[in-house]
């Protein structure tokens, strides 16, 4: 009877490691859940763990007082949450919110900076992604400013739908708002446009993309930017690991 082949890691970037040294770290990451609403870290507070999602999504939000808060970047299968530990850095710059609710492998921060400092593969898979992660920011920073909401929503539900790997997105009026940097009433309208051209539906709680491909023509130029940026750190990454 032939072994049973182990299932795929539901993280790339984990994935992306020679085998050797994946099982190396096994020990150190322990499966969790992270719950649709979790706050993982808060500005200016220390970074004790460091995730990397399976099926979960986690948004980084910055904070500006009397304002609502903003997302500025998206982390899910493809990377990892806790970047700053990787540069030397324990203290959050952002809020990391779960806003999708999913599997994780978590390690505590202490831990991985040891496992880092001792591994160059890890060091080059780690860097790839910071860079393709702070490209992400500051294209999602120039889209935020310039271009419609109805195009921001269509971004961002591509975006996540990349990430969770379904056209079903669980979400609040208040929790888009949040990530759109906008009111309420400002995220009804862009769905409202969305739901007439028939490329989503929208209720209370609840999202489905019904027309991807018309749903990537009435979303800004930033969607496929920060696509193809992850898709060629990707492709970089799983040629260093069959090296």
């Amino acid at each position: 009877m032939s072994a049973k082949k182990p299932e795929p890691l539901a993280n790339s970037l984990l994935a992306a490691l020679p085998r050797k040294l994946y099982q190396s770290l096994q020990p150190g990451l322990v499966p969790v859940t992270l719950e649709f609403g979790r706050v993982l870290y808060e500005p200016g507070k220390t970074i004790r763990d460091v995730y990397f999602p399976g099926h979960s999504v986690v948004s980084l939000l910055t904070l500006v007082k009397g304002q609502l808060a903003l997302e500025v970047g998206l982390v899910g299968r493809e990377g990892m949450v806790g970047v700053p530990v990787a540069l030397g850095i324990d203290v959050s710059p952002v809020r990391a919110l779960v806003q999708g609710k999913g599997s994780a492998l978590s390690m505590d921060a202490a831990r991985f900076r040891r496992e880092l400092r001792k591994s160059e593969p890890l060091q080059r898979v780690l860097y790839r992604y910071t860079n393709s992660l702070m490209a992400q920011i500051t294209q999602t920073a120039a889209c935020n400013r310039f271009h419609t909401v109805p195009a921001r929503l269509a971004r961002w539900l591509l975006m996540t739908r990349d990430r969770v790997q379904s056209a079903d997105i669980h979400l609040t009026h208040e929790f888009l708002s949040h990530m759109l940097g906008v009111r309420r009433v400002g995220v009804t309208e862009a769905a409202s446009v969305l739901q007439r051209k028939k490329l989503i539906e929208y209720s209370r709680g609840h999202i489905r993309i019904l027309d991807h491909r018309g749903l990537e023509t009435a979303s800004c130029p930033c969607y496929e930017l920060v696509r193809d940026m992850n898709d060629g750190a990707a492709r970089m990454q799983a040629w260093n690991s069959n090296r």
